[in-house]
């Protein structure tokens, strides 16, 4: 059984390689893949599908800029709910568009939600709403200095070597 922080026996030289591409441009077609992991189109359809099946790359998406869509404002809202009020919360997130992320975190609070709204009152009447399960400690994203879309995909024996 592989555990959390060990790496799948899937990622070998080769499927290192096709997933540095696939960072670079997920849109690349598999004999560009191909070329730069040494395997041809159909070799690379076929790692492809046994990492995807692996859920080792877990989709290919578009990556569309919120505030084009209107929802300038982020925030980070923490928030403890006991008891039957976790499963109503939860219940309730669910069915929240705008709530983009929900983590079960460890501390003083269960949850840590990212959340993407148009306006100050939008994100005012969804925290109104969050204090029927609990009590909603509420943070705006002033800017976003650093974000990681990227995985370093070295071998093992190269995270140690100066580059």
């Amino acid at each position: 059984m592989i555990t959390s922080s060990e790496i799948s026996p899937l990622i070998d030289d080769v499927a290192r390689k096709l997933l540095d591409e696939l960072q670079k441009n997920a849109r690349a077609s598999y004999a560009e893949l191909g070329r730069h992991a040494g395997l041809s189109p159909s070799a690379t359809a076929e790692r492809l599908r046994r990492l995807e099946d692996a859920r080792i790359i877990r989709g290919y998406r578009a990556d569309i800029d919120p505030s084009s869509l209107g929802l300038g404002i982020m925030a980070l809202i923490r928030m403890t709910a006991d008891g039957p009020q976790y499963r109503r919360l939860m219940a309730f997130l669910n069915g929240c568009e705008q709530i983009r992320e929900c983590y079960h975190v460890t501390g003083g609070d269960a949850l840590l939600m990212k959340v993407l709204v148009a306006s100050i009152e939008e994100l005012e009447e969804l925290i109104m709403k969050l204090l029927h399960y609990g009590v909603p400690t509420t943070s705006i994203v002033l800017s976003t200095p650093l974000v990681r879309t990227s995985y370093n995909l070295q071998s093992p024996s190269a995270h140690g070597q100066a580059g």
